[in-house]
């Protein structure tokens, strides 16, 4: 070997043995990611307007894909736990989920799907569904009645056993709920 490649090699060496090259994960926190869990939960049944779903821990492999995973909902689009779901003023979108929760998103809302666990022969289920602003309408599913289900809101967490509830997010981040009566 000639000299300068003996120099470079022990560069090499040191830089590594100090940690100065970055590694793969350089920028990133220590801890590995949580486990991707790729199963979807719900499904997109109709969108219209701006209506865009945030997959925060989608992989990107194509270098012309947005770097954030948003893309504009359209009808059957899949959605996954940790999705963040945001429409535009002239946005609205219902999304049925595994359990069978209906949910309809108005204009302007903001919507995170936190936790999602649904085994339909099971009792240990449960959903977080985290809203920040807008209105959303529903009709509780399975998770409801079997386990555990939660919709946080700016002001607190409301559980849900069974219900069609109406929440609306204000601007000044006021929480108006109502519940919807069945008639037998």
């Amino acid at each position: 070997m000639n000299s300068r490649a003996i120099h470079l090699l022990f560069a090499g060496v040191y830089l590594g043995a100090s940690g100065l090259v970055p590694t793969l994960a350089w920028g990133q926190s220590a801890q590995p990611p949580a486990e991707i869990d790729a199963s979807a939960i719900g499904k997109v049944i109709t969108a219209a307007g701006t209506v865009n779903v945030e997959h925060p821990a989608a992989i990107v492999v194509q270098a012309n894909l947005p770097l954030s995973g948003t893309g504009q909902a359209k009808t059957g689009d899949l959605v996954y736990r940790g999705d963040i779901i945001q429409t535009g003023a002239n946005g609205a979108l219902n999304i049925t989920f595994a359990d069978g929760t209906s949910f309809n998103v108005s204009s302007n809302a903001r919507m995170e799907l936190t936790e999602f666990v649904y085994d339909p022969k099971g009792h240990s289920n449960s959903t977080l569904l985290s809203l920040t602003k807008g209105t959303f309408t529903f009709i509780a599913g399975e998770i409801a009645h079997t386990g555990d289900m939660k919709v946080d809101t700016p002001l607190g967490t409301i559980g849900l056993r069974g219900t069609a509830p109406r929440v609306e997010i204000l601007e000044d981040g006021t929480v108006k709920l109502s519940t919807l009566i069945e008639e037998k």
